[in-house]
């Protein structure tokens, strides 16, 4: 495992801190956010492709927009050519 640290919210306090690591080993993002809410949960459960309810060990995150460039940084990190 191979985790680099990319970027955190550039509006963070001590509340709350989203954070963005990329594993190069494997090419996934790590992303730490704040937990959707249930009436946003239960939505997404039920817009699903999957039809099935979001199984445990999995959840909604809210990724706050101002994080996007962190989140394409991350991606560019990954995979340079892809743009």
């Amino acid at each position: 495992m191979n985790i680099h640290f990319v970027g955190i919210d550039p509006e963070t306090d001590e509340d709350g801190c989203p954070t963005v690591w990329v594993d190069t080993s494997t090419a996934d993002l790590l992303i730490q956010s704040y937990q959707a809410d249930n009436e946003t949960t239960a939505t997404c459960d039920a817009l699903s492709p999957a039809r099935a309810p979001i199984p445990p060990g999995e959840t909604v995150i809210r990724v706050p927009a101002r994080m996007i460039p962190i989140i394409r940084k991350a991606c560019d990190e990954l995979d340079p050519g892809v743009r």
